[in-house]
């Protein structure tokens, strides 16, 4: 993965990982994981940041080579305000501005699927995979309606709750959201326990989400078919 962070203005939001050469045609974002508060500034070379550096890698090696590859910069470690949100926000701004209306699947871990899940009526996003996400009842998900939205959660995660994760799925088909749930058996909310289920599985479900019209519903079931995993 050529990594262009470095070459950007330090008060970028959007962390481009891979540029392709001949131009984008679809992109690949992050958003990692942090705090329920916390003013200190973020890095990208935090835990958090460097977990999420494989599962991006993985999605990127089973995509197209036009696919663009990036990263949500926070301005701090903390959800705070929804402060990792607006950032989110800005970095799919600034992305349209680097490449044009290119369709964009977010790709979230723990507090970073949170401000994906809240970015994502924004224009360029056409899908959003959630890996452990932090889903509490108070987030609406009224927003979603269209939107293509997978849910991976480990049954064994003592961080975020999997139940959370299935009430915010079924308020999402409510709301008009294609939206599906697998549960990871002996999943971990670091995703470091079957960490190569997590990376395929990951790899698989962006690929088809770039698509023009992928079967969300049966996606799941397709992209997680080892025995661990189970379409809610």
């Amino acid at each position: 993965m050529r990594n262009r962070g470095a070459a950007q203005r330090s008060g970028s939001a959007l962390i481009v990982r891979h540029a392709p050469p001949e131009g984008v045609a679809a992109a690949i974002v992050t958003l990692h994981g942090g705090h329920e508060l916390s003013r200190r500034t973020a890095h990208p070379w935090q835990p958090a940041a460097l977990r999420m550096l494989p599962v991006l890698r993985a999605a990127g090696a089973a995509s197209p080579p036009d696919v663009l590859l990036g990263q949500v910069r926070y301005r701090h470690q903390g959800w705070n305000d929804a402060d990792p949100a607006r950032d989110a926000l800005r970095a799919l701004d600034e992305l349209h501005r680097l490449a044009g209306p290119v369709p964009t699947v977010l790709l979230g871990h723990s507090m970073g699927a949170r401000a994906a899940l809240r970015a994502a009526a924004h224009p360029l996003v056409r899908g959003v995979l959630a890996l452990a996400p932090w889903c509490p009842p108070v987030d609406s998900a009224r927003h979603l309606d269209g939107v293509r939205l997978l849910v991976l959660h480990g049954d064994r995660d003592r961080v975020t709750p999997p139940a959370e994760s299935a009430d915010y799925v079924r308020r999402a088909r409510e709301a008009g959201a294609r939206a599906g749930l697998v549960l990871v058996r002996g999943g971990d909310h670091a995703m470091l326990r079957r960490s190569g289920d997590w990376h395929r599985a990951t790899a698989e479900i962006v690929a088809r989400m770039l698509r023009p019209d992928p079967d969300t519903e049966g996606l799941a079931a397709r992209a997680c078919a080892a025995d661990g995993a189970v379409d809610l």
